[in-house]
């Protein structure tokens, strides 16, 4: 992610654990965070007398040393605003640059380049009467101290990170089941377009779709192309997802047979562990002719909406890897378009207790579009720590109400309702988790044990989804 979206997110669910110094603060951060991360700024607030974890923003470093003053002043206040919103003001900060070196340098040196960085930071917080306690470099396996002046705990040269797992706060994070997801650069790809063979053909078939598609939605007066598109868009994204949750036997990219697991994911020979060979997989599931269908189909706002329905059990597990694969065929000149799978693997991850993976997929969807709406709401609703049942809740009900016999509230004519008089995503406002009862935070977003969602998937095809999104009204 750039300097645009910045991450907030509440304090950690891991709780009375001690870090004692710099090194133990170095190998907690990806467990804070839920990954490791790359090219990044990271601000954690401190409470208390004995530094209780609070909230913490992320932010991708700004390449222009130009940025630097304006990017830390914007920071230190997201932080503490979010922090005092929360019901308590910081009583202190900790600091994080990461950033890997570029060919030629070395960690030493990404540190001392970042140091005016630091130091402006520091200064953004204490402007704010809020002390910096600590502010760490963490590059090419070493963590740097810009606070410690002793040289016998933190060398000029910098002390190696731990080995991984082999902390406290790793044996915290295991016991707790709080997972980290690999490095933020890992996180991002598999959402991102690789250049390679599939690429020139899958520009084709979005050009030819295109031209197919984008005349029956705009010339068509009484809005039938538009409903016909809609149902077809649905109808195929419907039989993707039972292709996932139950593949059949095929070759896969590697020449082995594809073997659907019993969870309904597809494992690839003996690389079924291999991130890269699954998402490899789910790519070999979807024809390019199909992806380009759903992915301009997708760009209208009642579609999408209706797609962001499958957000639970085996629909969301399946849902999410069809949206990742979505947006990795979202090639030039349709980067733009993968604002809308992304939003959606953003909202199925959240919906899932993926929070780590929401936050990588939404901000990725406010660079491809920065005035998607749906994303931006997402993203601010995800930050701020609020519960998405009530967007779920909103949602069931929306495909609920498609539901019903048409005989039961009979009309003349059939009709598809339309949202112009909403704002995105959801017909009542999300609400901070246990605010009516007085209760901590749940720790994950539940699935229902029951429901439309909690059946076999072989045993029907997924429900239909809810309206709202398209490119002109997001």
């Amino acid at each position: 992610m750039n300097a645009n979206h910045h991450e907030t997110n509440g304090p950690s669910r891991i709780q009375q654990i001690t870090l004692r110094g710099p090194a133990e603060l170095a190998d907690a951060l990806p467990f804070v965070l839920g990954f490791h991360p790359t090219d990044s700024v990271v601000l954690v607030a401190l409470h208390g007398e004995r530094g209780r974890f609070g909230g913490r923003v992320r932010l991708g470093i700004p390449s222009s040393p130009g940025e630097w003053e304006s990017t830390a002043d914007h920071l230190a206040e997201c932080l503490v605003e979010g922090d005092t919103r929360g019901g308590t003001r910081p009583d202190g900060i900790v600091v994080f640059l990461c950033q890997d070196p570029a060919p030629g340098e070395t960690g030493r040196r990404v540190m001392e380049r970042l140091r005016p960085f630091a130091q402006r930071l520091r200064t953004a917080c204490g402007a704010l009467d809020i002390p910096v306690y600590e502010a760490l470099c963490i590059s090419d396996g070493l963590y740097f101290s810009y606070c410690c002046p002793d040289s016998r705990c933190c060398p000029p040269d910098g002390t190696p990170l731990a080995l991984s797992g082999t902390s406290v706060m790793a044996a915290a994070a295991t016991y707790a089941g709080v997972q980290v997801r690999g490095s933020l650069r890992d996180m991002e790809n598999r959402f991102k377009p690789s250049a390679g063979p599939r690429e020139e053909p899958q520009r084709a078939a979005l050009d030819e779709t295109a031209a197919a598609i984008v005349p029956r939605i705009l010339e068509d007066a009484e809005g039938k192309g538009r409903e016909e598109i809609r149902e077809t868009t649905i109808r195929l994204a419907r039989e993707i997802l039972r292709r996932f949750a139950n593949p059949k036997r095929r070759t896969g990219p590697t020449g082995a047979k594809d073997e659907p697991s019993p969870t309904g994911a597809v494992t690839v020979g003996k690389a079924a562990g291999s991130t890269a060979e699954r998402d490899r997989a789910d790519d070999a599931l979807i024809g390019t002719d199909e992806a380009a269908a759903l992915i301009l189909g997708l760009q209208d706002r009642v579609t999408r909406d209706r797609a962001a329905e499958w957000m639970e059990g085996w629909e969301g597990t399946a849902a999410l890897r069809l949206w990742r694969v979505l947006a990795r065929r979202c090639v030039t000149p349709y980067q733009e378009h993968a604002a809308a799978p992304l939003t959606l693997a953003g909202w199925t991850a959240w919906s899932t207790g993926d929070e780590p993976t929401a936050r990588v997929a939404l901000g990725l969807a406010l660079d491809a579009d920065p005035e998607y709406v749906f994303a931006r709401l997402l993203h601010q609703a995800c930050n701020e720590g609020l519960d998405p049942e009530s967007l779920r809740s909103c949602l069931r009900t929306e495909r609920d109400s498609r539901a019903v016999p048409e005989e039961v509230v009979p009309s003349p004519t059939p009709r598809v309702r339309m949202r112009t008089d909403r704002p995105q995503g959801t017909g009542q406002a999300l609400r901070k988790p246990g605010r009516q009862t007085g209760g901590e935070r749940r720790p994950t977003a539940g699935v229902r044990p029951s429901g439309p969602a909690a059946g076999r998937p072989g045993s029907g095809a997924p429900r239909p989804g809810g309206p709202r999104g398209s490119r002109s009204g997001r």
